[in-house]
């Protein structure tokens, strides 16, 4: 077999491996809302039943500096599909990012930034 055909055989071998081996399981960050003292987070996930906990760093925005606020933590039991974490903490009338992280295991699943304002 010629060296150029064992190649291409390697390299067709990787891409069907690729293609049918599952590939790791994902968590999205969705919406974040704020109302009645309640921060409200959406999370879709596509694996198995698993727990951790979300950790937020809001930041407050106030004429055109990011200031920080405050860092909140929840725990959080996902099954498969749509979830919702809730976080209770009074936030005054502004406009705020959330620096929004999935942790599990000890490890950073997932991110994501959000902006809200509460008025």
């Amino acid at each position: 077999m010629s060296l150029r055909v064992f190649d291409l055989l390697i390299v067709s071998a990787l891409v069907s491996a690729c293609l049918f081996v599952p590939g790791c399981v994902s968590t999205t960050i969705g919406d974040a809302r704020y109302s009645g003292g309640n921060l409200t987070l959406s999370f879709s996930h596509s694996g198995e039943p698993s727990a951790g906990y979300v950790q937020v760093t809001v930041y407050r925005i106030r004429d055109n500096l990011q200031e920080e606020e405050t860092t909140l933590y929840a725990p959080l039991s996902l099954q498969t599909g749509e979830n919702t974490a809730y976080v209770n903490r009074t936030l005054e009338p502004g406009q705020y990012k959330l620096y929004i992280y999935l942790i599990q295991d000890g490890e950073r699943k997932s991110a994501a930034i959000r902006d809200i304002v509460v008025s």
